[in-house]
């Protein structure tokens, strides 16, 4: 139960963030949303996103700054098994699954629908 509860709290910490973010400055969603992919790939790099999330689990992992944590986590990895190459598949083997999940399913969505016009 305690792990639902600090998903909750650690996710809904990150959203409140982004939503003051685009309620008291002039940012945009878009620039929220690279800032949060960005965000997560420099304090996964600096060993701090990591105890974020095993205290937070999936409310940590689940938000944007997850996805640039799995990027730079999945980039260090590939580079410590197979040397300088590893920095250009690291970050695409960690998040494939994601990204085409993503891509599938907004097809899905996109010839299921009819946007309004």
């Amino acid at each position: 139960m305690q792990a639902y509860l600090m998903a909750f709290v650690i996710g809904g910490l990150i959203c409140v963030l982004g939503q003051l973010l685009m309620d008291l400055t002039p940012l945009t969603p878009a620039h929220v949303l690279v800032l949060f992919v960005v965000l997560g790939g420099v304090l996964s790099g600096l060993g701090w996103y990591q105890p974020l999330i095993d205290i937070g689990g999936a409310g940590a992992t689940v938000p944007l700054p997850g996805f640039g944590h799995s990027l730079v986590s999945g980039t260090i990895e590939e580079i410590n098994k197979v040397g300088f190459w590893g920095i250009f598949s690291g970050g695409f083997k960690a998040t494939a699954t994601g990204v085409t999940a993503a891509v599938f399913f907004g097809l899905v969505i996109a010839i299921v629908f009819n946007p309004k016009g």
